[in-house]
């Protein structure tokens, strides 16, 4: 459902020449889901009617000083009752915009965070194996305990430490 919302949302944004200001607001909303459990809440939560969700986006837009295209899609979505599908409504658009300017969007999961040497270095591998450029979008966390994620569309490199640490248990678990 998230992918023909933001298919809409990207035709509107490409007919007025905002994509880039669309998917600005739209990394600042992903941005903010991830710091505010309460913003979580109202969205996934069915105790919260449509009306009360679009006047939560409302605020939320603009104090952030959302695009007017921005605002009245989350309006929109909000009233339609599909407030919890923003999440991925958001990383359908950032996949259509990526293919539009010919990169590749990779999500880098790291136990530490990287440095801008191993930022480039992680850059240049992806650029190398993928023929694309690509935007990484990096995360950290501890639980892999070292080691690197990396996830492209629906293929996951995994060489993480923890994931290592499991294969060798389950070995030795059949063994």
């Amino acid at each position: 459902m998230g992918g023909r919302y933001a298919q809409a949302l990207f035709d509107l944004a490409n007919d007025e020449n905002k994509i880039a200001t669309v998917e600005a607001d739209l990394k600042s909303l992903k941005a903010m889901l991830a710091d505010s459990r309460d913003l979580r809440v109202l969205l996934a939560s069915p105790a919260f009617g449509a009306q009360d969700k679009s006047k939560g986006l409302a605020a939320v837009a603009a104090k952030a000083g959302f695009d007017p295209t921005t605002r009245k899609f989350l309006g929109l979505i909000s009233a339609n009752g599909r407030a919890s599908a923003i999440p991925s409504v958001i990383t359908a658009f950032q996949a259509l915009s990526a293919e539009r300017r010919g990169v590749v969007s990779a999500h880098v999961t790291t136990a530490l965070p990287l440095s801008a040497d191993q930022a480039r270095g992680v850059s240049a591998a992806l650029r190398q194996a993928l023929g694309k450029d690509p935007e990484i979008e990096t995360h950290v966390d501890p639980s892999i305990l070292g080691g690197i994620k990396v996830r492209v569309g629906s293929r996951l490199f995994d060489a993480s430490l923890g994931t290592k640490l499991d294969s060798l248990k389950f070995a030795l678990k059949r063994a």
